[in-house]
């Protein structure tokens, strides 16, 4: 499974990787640190997997989630973000979210949710 992980905080990718380096049938395809960066690697590098974070410079998650879909109905799309309300997670499944998380209470889920993907996933 290739994978894009989108946030605005060295940390919180570091965070990320370091979750999902247990997964041996998973390649980090990209790293963007902005919401434009993130658009443009989701489009070249065409991940299976994406994660993005709700509020980045440029364009938010959502903004990339939106865009991605038009052209790309396949791609998993995790948004993760500190500043989970219902309104952002109705706006993020509206626009084709597949698993919206809090980083804070959700963290977790993400490892989990990557590992059940990948026991099931097809390859492209």
């Amino acid at each position: 499974m290739r994978v894009l992980i989108a946030d605005d905080s060295s940390l919180m990718t570091s965070r990320i990787q370091e979750a999902l380096s247990v997964f041996e049938d998973l390649d980090i395809v990209g790293i963007a640190n902005d919401g434009p960066s993130a658009l443009e690697k989701a489009k070249s590098l065409k991940p299976d997997l994406a994660i993005l974070d709700l509020k980045m410079p440029g364009l938010t998650g959502i903004q990339v989630l939106s865009e991605v879909r038009k052209k790309d109905k396949k791609m998993v799309i995790i948004i993760l973000t500190y500043f989970l309300t219902d309104d952002y997670r109705n706006k993020a499944v509206e626009s084709g979210a597949d698993y919206v998380y809090s980083k804070v209470d959700d963290f977790e889920k993400v490892s989990d949710t990557v590992g059940r993907l990948l026991e099931t996933f097809p390859t492209r």
